[in-house]
């Protein structure tokens, strides 16, 4: 068997992953078929001795999808050859090109559904209420203006509907498009033939009514629906254009004793690579001479860097703080951390169950049962009413009992049950610092039991800062100790440093000038201020001060601070937590939710700032690399993820869970590989989209319900199943009032969303 990944190109719906994944398994050689319509993509198992992949695209082509094959990820590819990770094989212009020229449509119908679906309601309002006055515009005028509009809306802008009924015609395979394309396009003829055949319409004794704005105003809000999931899913490839931004160009490196600075590309295993201060390092390898410290947070997310020497791996694209140094490259290309990172963002993406929104769930039997029943209406009254009626009425009844039974099956109030309730939630969130990328996001949210906590930079600042000084020599304060480390630190790029710097001005302590400054490369520095000799380092295994040891148990940086040879201060640094985060953890509580904090860090550490905000469980010294197993090992428990994080390191996790939720103040890539950001970095707001989430499918699955009530109850009223019994037939009219009836319950509950109070 050959389990081979491919990009999908044609899919509008999640029933369409189900009408490629059932075709694919019907076909002889194909074991398995696993479709994702959130990423544009499949993984079929297969036989090649028995099935191609051109026999697979053949018949996939034949309903408007294509195959096309996908490699793994590879590092060091030109952004705009990278194509693939956008999802259906196009590169990134022609993908934006597509959707401009569907905002145009968008631009054209949407405004004309309103101005429809406004002069429908005033219509039938003034039906109900004599009082007010009649909109003073021919029925004749009116009729040839949405005749045109309609004609462009359907033949135009509702292009893929009409392929639907083709499809469904020809293959027998049925989406949502099948659904909007058969009752808008019944509408359409019906009423093309009432207005421009007056002579049929009279033999038939038809009613003058038509259904044009039937299919103006359902092709108008549904294709904005559909516009607002394509603009979001073109977003689904930028988590790895931005990975694959994070490389280092060019290496220098050493060959045949001279320094050459080459194309990243050129780059092979055995290299010997110089960095110096500043620079990015260009692949992963094992340093050879010199020392140095490195900022890893790209890969670990812990905002301290890493002193290096000798022997100590580095890994590429990350950045060398202060000092040069040698390395021989170990891996290069698709094998370096970097490359497997954007890997397992791949992976998880397309991993991920694409959400089975329940109204195309339903289409798929919903489309052959309303048609089965209209014909099947149809037809009795042509077999059982030509007897009793005579056959111009038998004949009459029948094709209203026909167009009726479509017509109220039109799912306008199904195409806006969905779409209006997430455009007004998305609002609501967005007031509140909350953005959502997509419905399936926010559908989510509000399943899962278990939200999974990055530590820094999520529950912590995610920089160092100044938490403690204890004062070792009794003659000395603490101001005194943070101003001569602060004046010796002055002159070093360290971030420690630089922290201990910033808590000296912080407090206004006025620093003084340094001399003879040091910086010892992985032990701290030394400087002459003000006639005494400072030396700020960091401890080493002889030093057991109770001080230093309470510090260091609670996960905190401490360093010694020594004035003329004297063991005089220790100045202990930590990554603070966020003021509002132990809030924010009571409150995800009160929901029921279980919460676990996952990071790179030691255990000690992680336990101490867990504890701190009251997280009930603790993964420590999880590597980059394992994070998105984790979350993988939390799902196979059946338990629905979300996970919360800011870093490069959490990208692959962030995109496997069941939703991913990024800090705005993290990292692009952590952003992009997320379906929720909050702005600020407010680890509050993740109560706020808790609680968001679930007012809004709670709105939808109501939308969906009062969508489908009308239909339960109108279609055998409109088939005419009452007219034996207490002769009432539902005229075409009453159809469509049932139609817009159901739509303005729809829109009305999901405006009621705007008058929800999130808590602050």
């Amino acid at each position: 068997m050959n389990k081979q990944n491919f990009a999908i190109k044609g899919m509008r719906c999640s029933s369409c992953a189900n009408i490629i994944k059932n075709r694919l398994e019907k076909l002889a050689g194909v074991e398995k078929a696993d479709v994702n319509f959130a990423a544009d993509r499949a993984e079929i198992e297969y036989d090649p001795a028995k099935v191609s992949v051109e026999k697979m695209n053949d018949d996939l082509e034949k309903l408007g999808y294509s195959l096309f094959p996908r490699g793994m990820s590879e590092i060091n590819m030109d952004h705009s050859d990278h194509s693939e990770h956008l999802g259906i094989g196009m590169s990134k212009k022609q993908k934006e090109q597509e959707l401009a020229t569907l905002r145009t449509k968008i631009n054209f119908i949407f405004p004309a559904a309103i101005a429809v679906f406004l002069y429908m309601m005033w219509d039938i309002a003034v039906g109900f209420f004599g009082f007010l006055p009649e909109i003073p515009i021919p029925m004749d005028i009116v009729n040839a203006v949405l005749f045109v509009l309609s004609s462009a809306a359907l033949f135009w802008v509702g292009q893929p509907f009409i392929q639907g009924v083709v499809k469904f015609v020809k293959y027998r395979a049925a989406n949502m498009d099948t659904l909007i394309g058969i009752g808008t396009l019944t509408a359409y003829v019906y009423s093309a033939v009432v207005l421009l055949l007056p002579r049929i319409r009279t033999i038939l004794e038809l009613p003058e009514t038509t259904y044009f704005d039937v299919t103006i105003v359902v092709i108008g809000f549904v294709s904005l629906g559909k516009y607002l999931e394509a603009r979001s899913r073109l977003q689904t490839g930028e988590a790895v254009e931005k990975l694959l931004g994070l490389q280092a160009k060019t290496a220098l490196v050493l060959r045949q004793g001279e320094e050459m600075e080459i194309p990243i590309a050129e780059v092979v295993v055995g290299d010997v690579i110089v960095v110096k201060p500043g620079g990015k390092i260009p692949v992963d390898g094992r340093i050879v001479e010199g020392k140095t410290s490195v900022d890893e947070s790209m890969v670990t997310g812990e905002p301290m860097p890493i002193d290096k020497s000798a022997g100590d791996f580095v890994v590429g694209s990350t950045i060398n703080k202060y000092g040069a140094f040698k390395f021989e490259a170990t891996k290069v290309g698709k094998d370096t951390m970097l490359a497997q990172i954007i890997k397992m963002v791949e992976q998880a993406q397309g991993s991920k169950a694409p959400i089975q929104a329940l109204a195309d769930r339903i289409s798929a039997v919903f489309v052959p049962a309303v048609l089965v029943i209209a014909v099947f209406s149809f037809a009795c009254w042509l077999v059982f009413g030509i007897p009793g009626l005579g056959f111009s009425t038998a004949l009459s009844y029948a094709i209203l009992s026909l167009v009726g039974v479509l017509v109220i099956a039109c799912p306008c109030a199904l195409g806006l049950a969905t779409p209006t309730a997430i455009i007004v939630g998305v609002g609501k969130g967005a007031e509140h610092g909350i953005l959502v990328k997509n419905a399936e996001a926010l559908e989510k949210l509000s399943e899962v039991d278990t939200i999974v906590f990055d530590k820094t930079g999520t529950i912590t600042k995610g920089k160092p800062e100044v938490t403690d000084i204890e004062v070792l020599d009794k003659n000395l304060n603490a101001d005194d100790i943070l101003k001569y480390a602060g004046s010796a630190e002055k002159k070093s790029e360290h971030p420690l440093a630089e922290a201990v710097v910033a808590e000296a001005l912080r407090r206004r302590i006025p620093l003084a000038e340094s001399s003879d400054f040091q910086a010892l490369e992985g032990v701290g520095v030394k400087a002459a201020v003000q006639g005494k000799n400072i030396y700020v380092r960091k401890p080493d295994k002889a030093d057991k001060d109770d001080h230093l040891l309470r510090l260091e148990r609670q996960g905190k940086t401490a360093v010694i601070v020594e004035i003329d040879g004297r063991e005089s201060g220790i100045i202990a640094l930590s990554d603070t937590i966020k003021p509002e985060a132990k809030e924010a953890v009571e409150r995800i509580h009160g929901y029921g939710l279980e919460t676990i904090m996952m990071t790179g860090d030691n255990m000690e550490t992680a336990k101490y700032i867990a504890g701190q905000v009251g997280i009930d469980e603790v993964m420590a010294d999880v590597l980059p690399g394992e994070k998105a197993q984790r979350i993988k090992d939390l799902q196979s428990k059946g338990k629905k993820v979300a996970m919360a994080g800011d870093g490069i390191n959490d990208a692959p996790g962030l995109a496997q869970a069941d939703v991913g939720i990024a800090m705005a103040t993290g990292t692009d890539v952590a952003i992009e590989s997320a379906g929720i950001t909050l702005l600020h970095g407010d680890v509050k707001k993740l109560a706020q989209a808790l609680e968001l989430s679930r007012h809004t499918i709670k709105t939808v699955k109501q939308n969906l319900f009062w969508a489908f009530v009308y239909n339960v109850i109108g279609i055998p009223l409109a088939a005419g199943l009452f007219y034996p019994f207490w002769g009432i037939v539902l005229n075409p009219i009453f159809a469509g009032l049932a139609m817009a009836g159901s739509s303005v319950s729809v829109v009305a509950n999901s405006l009621r969303l705007k008058a929800k109070k999130l808590s602050s």
